[in-house]
């Protein structure tokens, strides 16, 4: 299985902490040159300083996804530094409150999917306009479980993940035949630091989801970086506007 990215550009979104800060380190050992984008500017500049230090070639850029005109200095800043994009991570996502439809507030709906989904739009955007430039590339943008089921309590947070796996289809057919692939991963309940948060915050809520986990456990984010990998790499070059699911058999109950 080839994984290999030597003389790769990958750009990883959400890279100071969790899933992608565990995607961005393993682009870098398999041979990428790695841009780190987070709006915490001092994790993913320590992160990047540690790559650099072991004889990678990475960069931290902060990037608030949400605004446009950041999402696009940010892809322009990675090309720049790098000369091209071969791969991107769009996982930059953040959790809304657990609150019934009718309680939810239109602001709250506003904030959670400004970052879930219209920056994952932003963000495809400007990777596709230099991956079209270049004839290739692969995007993997981060859904979740919960673009693939309802939870009650989650509409808001649900209705942007759903969202990013329509993305993504459409996007992946517009591209398919013209060397750029696009597909989505959907990780379940990942041992990173905004699940801790809300193990902390939403313990019974958190109980009961852990319940109908097959596997029996938190997932890892290298779980995730691996199939993030695999999405990005040669070894997946048949696999076109798919929903990879690693949730520890959640989804198939």
């Amino acid at each position: 299985m080839n994984l290999s990215f030597e003389k790769k550009v990958a750009l990883v979104t959400g890279a100071g902490s969790g899933m992608g800060l565990s995607a961005a380190q393993a682009f870098a050992a398999e041979g990428a040159a790695v841009a780190l984008v987070d709006t915490n500017e001092s994790a993913v500049r320590t992160a990047a300083e540690k790559l650099a230090a072991s004889g990678h070639k990475a960069i931290a850029v902060r990037c608030d996804v949400s605004d446009e005109a950041q999402v696009k200095a940010m892809v322009e800043q990675t090309v720049a530094t790098f000369g091209r994009l071969d791969a991107a991570f769009n996982n930059a996502g953040i959790q809304s409150a657990v609150s019934e439809v009718a309680d939810a507030s239109v602001e709250e709906f506003d904030r959670v999917n400004a970052v879930n989904l219209r920056a994952v739009f932003s963000c495809m955007k400007y990777e596709l306009l230099q991956m079209r430039k270049q004839g290739s590339g692969a995007i993997v943008n981060n859904s979740s479980l919960g673009g693939l089921v309802g939870i009650a309590g989650r509409a808001i947070y649900h209705a942007g993940k759903h969202g990013v796996l329509g993305l993504t289809k459409s996007a992946a057919l517009e591209y398919a035949s013209r060397g750029i692939r696009i597909n989505a991963v959907c990780p379940g309940i990942i041992d990173t630091p905004m699940v801790a948060g809300m193990l902390a915050s939403q313990a019974e809520a958190m109980k009961e989801m852990m319940r109908d986990v097959p596997i029996g456990r938190l997932g890892r984010a290298d779980e995730i970086a691996a199939a993030v990998l695999w999405l990005c790499s040669p070894s997946a070059s048949f696999v076109i506007g798919q929903a990879l699911a690693v949730d520890g058999g959640y989804t198939v109950r």
